[in-house]
């Protein structure tokens, strides 16, 4: 029967398993998304529509139907004493302190693992319920505290070398010849072996559980697998090596992507006499022009052309003025980065689409003096509100993520990742274009297997919830996940990605050392690795963890520590650490409260 006293409960469980599940986007997809991003092998807005895609595809076809119903059995199940209510209780309290502290990591750009932060949660339930002593605080056959927070220290430090021994590889095969670009023209179907085959173990070890095919002989995995990644590397050889053949060798500019289809016979295809290669610039750049030194930004409102305005705006004195100005003045790191932000919020202003008008309208209606509840404020209010939405719904699909990366020239920050951008060796983009292609194929892998698998921290804790709302009764060692609930929490996932995955990749990838195409495989490539290893021994990890311990592995293939960014490696492990404590603090501490909380008899 259904626990209606304590609907207010399975609310308030799936507010949070939601946000939950939004930081998850914001903060592991996206941090799992930024090394393609970097590496430019794919955009912003592709990495959010093939991210929703394989996330979505990944979650209902093959996610788990099943939840643990005591997270990697942190809590013993007796716990609870057949008490749905109590159980309803902890599972909204672990999820309540995991969100808020992710959001808050997110919210200020600190990476964390979504993962570690539920599973800490949980721990601080365990102690406020059952109490400290019957916490699982050891290994517990790998699913116990200490193996758990063992993989902290161990997992990025296994994926640097995954990731820098690929990188090697590539780096002596390839980079060091003298002529790399037929290398790795006729080598690629090589590394799509490779790679198809580390993707096909990844979905099979981590991302099906459904099709249970980790349960199979090991002559069948290996068959699939060995048979997956040749139907890889054959179909590469006879499409995608003709066709860069006919792009970067011969110089074809007029060849059209939909003619790869065309095969081995476009070895036969005469070179153009003005021959050209036209392949993206992967080269990582500091952004070094001056800030728009506009006195006052530009105002449209009695226009309804935003360049006619800016013009109108700004006239050659001032900005003449305003250079002088900024040459006698000596700016602050603050005032440095203000003007960078004013800078991009000045282009989107000049933006024809829905976000422009919003830009617009909040820079041209801001709140007057006094309180809010003044009425000229209130009706500004009301102008705002609308247009924040808007912001708060487009901002990231603009955003300008390698700029943010970089630093701005003449901050401390920039001067760092001068420093690192300069201790990195520099590729040919033709080189690179070739692997932007096996980059694609591993970052879509990865976003589906973790659709598949990491899923269940957001939608396990709430399966629970609704199971003992639903049926009245605690639920046993494993609670059923319906498949409405995989769908509505991949669809939350996704859009945390796409409205606020920005604020991670921001400092992510190319802040922490130089990102290429050939290195940023390298990295998804080492960090799959990781976590295969990792599973066979029933170990839990971090998929964002194992991506930055490779991330640093690659760097470090430079030859020089100079190539990586130590202190936002330092940040980012200062994160990891502190999300034990603060998000087993908070689940621990609501839950005692709520639980222990006086009450008229």
């Amino acid at each position: 029967m259904v626990l209606s006293d304590y609907t207010y409960v399975f609310v308030i469980g799936t507010f949070f398993a939601m946000l939950d599940a939004y930081n998850n986007g914001a903060n592991d997809v996206a941090n799992a998304w930024a090394t393609s991003v970097s590496s430019r092998s794919v955009t912003y807005r592709q990495a959010m529509v093939f991210g929703t895609i394989f996330e979505m595809v990944g979650a209902i076809t093959v996610g788990a139907r099943t939840a643990e119903t005591i997270k990697n059995g942190i809590i013993p199940n007796a716990a609870f004493k057949g008490d749905a209510s109590v159980q309803m209780l902890a599972f909204t309290c672990a999820l309540a302190g995991a969100s808020t502290w992710v959001m808050w990591c997110t919210r200020h750009s600190a990476h964390v693992s979504s993962t570690y932060s539920l599973i800490s949660s949980i721990a601080g339930v365990g102690v406020a319920t059952v109490g400290v002593h019957k916490v699982q605080w050891g290994w517990n056959k790998g699913k116990g505290l200490g193996a758990i927070f063992a993989g902290l220290g161990m997992a990025p430090a296994i994926a640097a070398g995954f990731g820098a021994s690929i990188f090697m590889l590539i780096k002596v095969v390839v980079h060091m010849r003298t002529n790399p670009t037929r290398v790795a023209v006729f080598t690629a179907p090589f590394f799509f072996l490779v790679a198809g085959t580390i993707c096909t173990l990844s979905i099979v070890y981590k991302g099906s559980p459904k099709l249970g095919l980790n349960k199979k002989p090991a002559w069948y995995v290996a068959a699939v697998t060995m048979g997956t990644g040749g139907g890889v590397c054959i179909l590469s050889a006879l499409f995608f090596v003709p066709f860069i053949y006919c792009k970067v060798i011969n110089k074809d500019h007029t060849l059209k992507w939909y003619e790869f289809l065309k095969g081995p016979l476009l070895f036969k295809r005469p070179a153009p006499v003005d021959g050209q290669i036209v392949v993206p610039n992967y080269a990582v750049v500091q952004d070094d022009d001056l800030p728009d030194v506009s006195t006052r930004p530009p105002s449209f409102s009695g226009s309804d052309d935003p360049k006619k305005g800016a013009e109108d705006a700004i006239t050659p004195a001032d900005r003449e003025k305003a250079a002088v100005e900024i040459e006698n003045k000596q700016l602050t790191y603050k005032e440095m980065v203000a003007q960078g932000e004013e800078k991009f919020h000045a282009k989107l202003r000049m933006k024809r689409g829905p976000l422009g008008w919003a830009m617009r309208t909040l820079h041209n209606n801001p709140m007057g003096a006094g309180e809010i509840y003044e009425t000229k404020n209130m009706i500004i209010l009301m102008k705002r509100i609308p247009a924040m939405i808007v912001v708060g719904a487009l901002y990231g699909l603009h955003y300008d993520i390698h700029a943010a990366q970089s630093g701005i020239h003449g901050t401390p920050e920039g001067t760092r990742m001068e420093r690192v951008y300069a201790n990195a060796e520099k590729y040919p983009n033709e080189v690179e274009f070739t692997y932007s292609f096996i980059q694609v194929l591993t970052a879509c892998t990865a976003s589906f297997a973790h659709g598949a698998n990491d899923i269940g921290n957001s939608v396990g804790p709430w399966a629970v919830i609704y199971g003992a709302w639903h049926t009245g009764s605690a639920a046993q060692a494993k609670a059923p996940v319906p498949l409405w609930q995989l769908a509505v929490l991949s669809l939350t996932i996704s859009l945390g990605l796409i409205t606020y995955g920005y604020n991670i990749m921001k400092v992510m990838g190319n802040k922490i050392t130089y990102h290429s195409p050939s290195r940023g495989s390298s990295m998804e490539m080492g960090a799959a690795i990781t976590v295969l290893v990792f599973s066979q021994y029933s170990l839990p990890v971090s998929t964002s963890m194992c991506i930055t311990g490779a991330t640093v592995g690659v760097g470090l293939c430079n030859g020089t520590l100079k190539a990586v960014n130590w202190q936002r490696v330092g940040l980012l492990v200062f994160s990891w650490i502190m999300t034990i404590p603060v998000a087993g603090t908070i689940g621990g501490v609501t839950m005692a409260l709520f639980l222990n909380a006086p009450h008229f008899k």
